[in-house]
């Protein structure tokens, strides 16, 4: 089998098993699982050792812990609360811009800062909820992973996935590139953080939809990224539409499971390059990641009674306002920073004539 077709097949083996473990035990939040079991996929092509899930579950509790604390510290002194954990997202996503492995430790400290605090705020009850969400779902999709790398086994070396016609990546071997991008993804990130103070319970996708745009963003040039994070949107929720649909027919866990599979079968194909597409890993990363986080809300609002199709409504309403936001946010940073850059140009030719003079 190409290698291309086995890392297929392990990303969505593994997201499946996670998907169909964490609704058969009836977590909370229960699509956490196997979006990161995406993200994990996608960039791990190796099981995980058992010393490395100890520590990342060590790791995701102090973050946890440290999101609890910032609860009280929330209320009564709003304005530092919050400018700790805007110092922790930019920690969080300096990590996440470094790519490979550390991006996804990046991404599960960013929601372990920002989900938790939020819900912190709202009552001790909906933080427990959360705590149990991340540190259950990192464990299920890290088990999942590699259960599923045993089965389709790697003899290569190499440890990053490929995909034919990859966007093109931002650099970040400097120090100061990765500070800017993390700067950029903290940015993008805030405004939903806001929003889930707010109503925790109603928007709290959209951080983890904020977090998966931090990382999109920051892998991609800023003149690409406006199509990428529009597209990669829309798609997802075309994707979330279907399956509803298709699950319809039939709603139990086991067709869960293997409508999941079939589609993750063809997102992940096109993800490492077994399927033809003129988009990047990123991309079909995203639109995998987007399409679960749209459709595990409805799910739940299905088994709660409420009205699925007016709660996707607003919840794709919202996605797609982030997503304007985030790339507006770019641009205009972008176009600030290089206005910067020819600003000290401009005023340094003049200092280097009369230096050379």
């Amino acid at each position: 089998m190409p290698i291309e077709a086995q890392r297929a097949f392990r990303l969505a083996c593994g997201a499946t098993a996670a998907l169909v473990i964490a609704y058969a035990l009836a977590m909370p939040l229960a699509y956490l699982a196997p979006a990161l079991a995406v993200a994990l996929s996608a960039t791990i092509n190796k099981p995980v050792a058992v010393k490395h899930l100890l520590a990342l579950l060590v790791l995701v509790a102090l973050c946890t812990g440290v999101g609890i604390a910032l609860g009280p510290l929330l209320i009564h002194y709003p304005v530092s609360a919050i400018l700790v954990v805007t110092v922790g997202l930019f920690l969080a996503n300096s990590i996440v811009v470094s790519g490979g492995a550390k991006a996804l430790v990046g991404l599960l400290l960013t929601m372990g800062v920002a989900m938790i605090s939020a819900a912190a705020v709202a009552s001790a009850v909906l933080a427990k909820v959360v705590v149990i969400a991340l540190i259950g779902g990192s464990a299920i999709a890290v088990v999942c992973h590699s259960v599923a790398c045993l089965v389709f086994p790697e003899h290569d070396s190499i440890a990053e996935p490929t995909a034919p016609d990859a966007a093109p990546v931002a650099a970040s071997a400097s120090a100061s590139d990765t500070r800017w991008l993390a700067i950029r993804a903290t940015l993008i990130l805030l405004p939903a953080y806001f929003m889930v103070l707010v109503n925790p319970t109603l928007y709290m996708p959209l951080i983890m939809k904020s977090a998966n745009l931090g990382q999109q963003a920051s892998m991609l040039e800023a003149r690409v990224a406006a199509r990428e994070l529009l597209l990669s949107t829309a798609l997802a929720g075309v994707c979330a539409v279907m399956f509803w649909f298709a699950l319809k027919l039939a709603p139990s866990l086991w067709f869960f499971g293997w409508w999941m599979l079939l589609f993750m079968l063809y997102l992940a194909g096109k993800l490492h390059g077994a399927l033809a597409s003129r988009f990047g890993a990123t991309f079909w990363q995203a639109v995998a990641i987007q399409m679960l986080i749209l459709l595990g809300p409805a799910v739940q609002d299905s088994a709660n009674g409420n009205d699925v199709y007016q709660a996707f409504a607003i919840r794709f309403s919202l996605f797609m306002v982030v997503t304007l936001y985030a790339i507006s946010a770019i641009w205009l940073l972008e176009y600030w920073r290089e206005r910067r850059s020819e600003r000290a140009l401009a005023l340094s030719a003049p200092l280097q004539l009369a230096g050379d003079q």
